[in-house]
């Protein structure tokens, strides 16, 4: 069993204080190795090792044939296939995304660019796209300063669940943490609610 753990937040958490969506995913993937003993945890950390934008020069490599790259070229392209590599290998994906101004962080978005690529997470048909990153489960922890839960100031979850769902993974389950900003009650409240749903997904015998 392999779980990957992608944090997006641009805060680090530590001793009980900052990024809540990174302690809140943290404390899912615990839950999860006690429901499969043994699994392997990679974490990649956007904040600490954060990725190269997909510019003019990325995409000049990623559309050059390979045997044709120049090494500055061929290196700027293996960093998107370490990424990508990582999620095809993981059975779990937990993914960590706090709301930024309505949507997700940039480094968030930059990882969603690396590892979006056509032919090796999706490929075109003449019936229209297919997703090739199969057999997957999603949690999606999703903080937000704020309320925004099924109203249309929620852009994340439809955004996400979207590009997942594009790229073939349509298990994804969304645990929510909203009103963090609203005071120190308000605050404890989203924590509860949060580590209830996952109460919830991990009781299910649905899970992987």
């Amino acid at each position: 069993m392999q779980i990957l753990q992608i944090n997006s937040s641009s805060r680090a958490y530590q001793n009980g204080a900052g990024s809540h969506s990174t302690r809140l995913a943290g404390e899912l993937v615990q839950r999860l190795r006690q429901v499969h003993p043994g699994a392997e945890v990679t974490v990649r950390d956007l904040r600490m090792n954060p990725h190269p934008v997909l510019d003019e020069a990325a995409l000049q490599a990623l559309f050059t044939p390979a045997e044709h790259r120049s090494p500055a070229q061929a290196a700027r392209v293996a960093q998107d296939d370490e990424l990508i590599d990582e999620l095809l290998a993981a059975d779990l994906v937990v993914l960590a995304a706090p709301m930024y101004n309505f949507g997700v962080p940039a480094q968030l978005k930059v990882w969603i660019d690396a590892v979006s690529r056509a032919g090796k997470t999706f490929r075109y048909t003449e019936k229209g796209p297919i997703g090739l990153v199969t057999g997957k489960t999603v949690y999606v922890v999703q903080t937000s300063g704020g309320m925004h839960r099924g109203s249309s100031t929620d852009q994340v979850t439809p955004y996400l669940r979207t590009l997942l769902g594009f790229l073939g993974m349509t298990d994804v389950r969304f645990v929510y943490a909203e009103g963090l900003a609203m005071g120190p009650q308000a605050e404890q409240r989203a924590i509860d609610s949060a580590r209830a749903e996952m109460d919830r997904y991990l009781s299910s015998q649905a899970i992987v």
